[in-house]
Formats: structure tokens, sequence, C-alpha cells
């Protein structure tokens, strides 16, 4: 498969896209088709040697953890996914879940099923970022939170997804990249001020 390799911290250009071994699910997880992959500022920050890359370890790595796409297999005692469904999640955070890639695997709770409204550009635009604001809601609701550094969450997703159908969240989308241009776009996503995001079309 083909993914966005970095095999030493730095600029952009580290990254550079290479044949990768295809990922298998184990029992609990699904396999997804990664659609598109959108672009945190803690992707930029891993990339460089900071944000999480004490937990991820050392290169080579395959970085990002917002995705959108299809799942094409399930592993053995999976019921929430079918092959053939829409999904979109954040799998492993803070671990490596390599979502700069054409395939991913995790267990099925990483992900919920895609709102039907959004494209797999908005989907993947949505996980970190929406699960995040959801926590700061939560926070100001003077609700029991654990702090703001968030999780693969089912039913955190699941609220995304109601929100986004009741049309009280919205997502914006900036620029879309193939995943060969993860260079310029890891380079647009640093002097990028906008209020949308950026995000990769694997």
């Amino acid at each position: 498969m083909r993914a966005a390799i970095l095999r030493q911290f730095g600029p952009p250009e580290v990254l550079a896209v290479e044949e990768a071994a295809e990922p298998s699910p184990i029992p609990t997880e699904v396999k997804v088709r990664v659609r598109a992959a959108g672009i945190n500022p803690v992707d930029l920050k891993t990339r460089a040697g900071k944000g999480v890359a004490g937990v991820l370890g050392e290169p080579p790595l395959c970085i990002g953890w917002d995705v959108s796409g299809e799942v094409v297999e399930v592993g053995g005692g999976v019921t929430r996914f079918a092959v053939g469904e829409e999904a979109f999640g954040m799998p492993w955070f803070p671990r490596e879940a390599g979502a700069y890639a054409e395939f991913v695997t995790a267990p099925s709770r990483h992900f919920a099923t895609k709102p039907h409204v959004l494209s797999h550009e908005e989907a993947a635009a949505l996980p970190l970022a929406g699960l995040t604001e959801l926590t700061r809601r939560a926070a100001e609701s003077s609700r029991r939170v654990t702090g703001f550094l968030v999780e693969p969450d089912p039913v955190g997703l699941a609220g995304l997804d109601a929100l986004i159908e009741a049309g009280k969240l919205q997502v914006h989308v900036d620029q879309v990249f193939d995943l060969e241009q993860v260079v310029e776009a890891h380079r647009a996503a640093e002097d990028h001020h906008g209020g949308g995001k950026i995000v990769l079309r694997v």
C-alpha cells in the first residue's frame, strides 16, 4: 500500500510516499480503506520531533490520526461494523495509527459511522478537533472531564455525528491535497491561519 513515511524527524521534506506493508485486522479490529486523512497541529509537531514523538518512538513512522473511509475487513467479534460501511475516527491516538496511508486497522470502538451528509474529506477533518471541542464544552458545563488530551471515543464520535446531522456543527475544509503532495500539505498547514482544515486525499 502507499503510505507517507518519515524516516527522521524534521521539516516537511522528511515525509515521502513509499510502499508499505498492508495491515490485517486481529480480533475486535476493523480494516479501513482510508479515503481522506485530516492534518492536525499535533501531526506537524510530531513530524518535527515534538508533539507525541516521545510516545511513538524513533522513525520510521507513519503519522496522522484523523481518518475517513470504508470498512473492507472485520476481525472476529466485531459487531459494530460490516464490510462496505463508511466510517470515520481517530484510531490509536496518541499511539501510532498510520493515517497517512491507504489502509489502517484499529479496534472497532475507535470508529463511528461517517455522517452521511459529509464527504470523506469533511469527515476526516472532524475527529480530533470535534472531540476536543466536545471536551471543552463538557468542561464549561462543569461536567467531570479528565483533561484536554482526547482519546478515541465512540460515544463522542457518535455525538459529533448527531450534531452534524442536526445542523448544529459545521465542518470547514480549506484545502485538499493528494497523498503524494504530503510535503506541500504540511508546508501549507504550517503557514495556515484560516478557520478550516487541510486534508489529504488518499
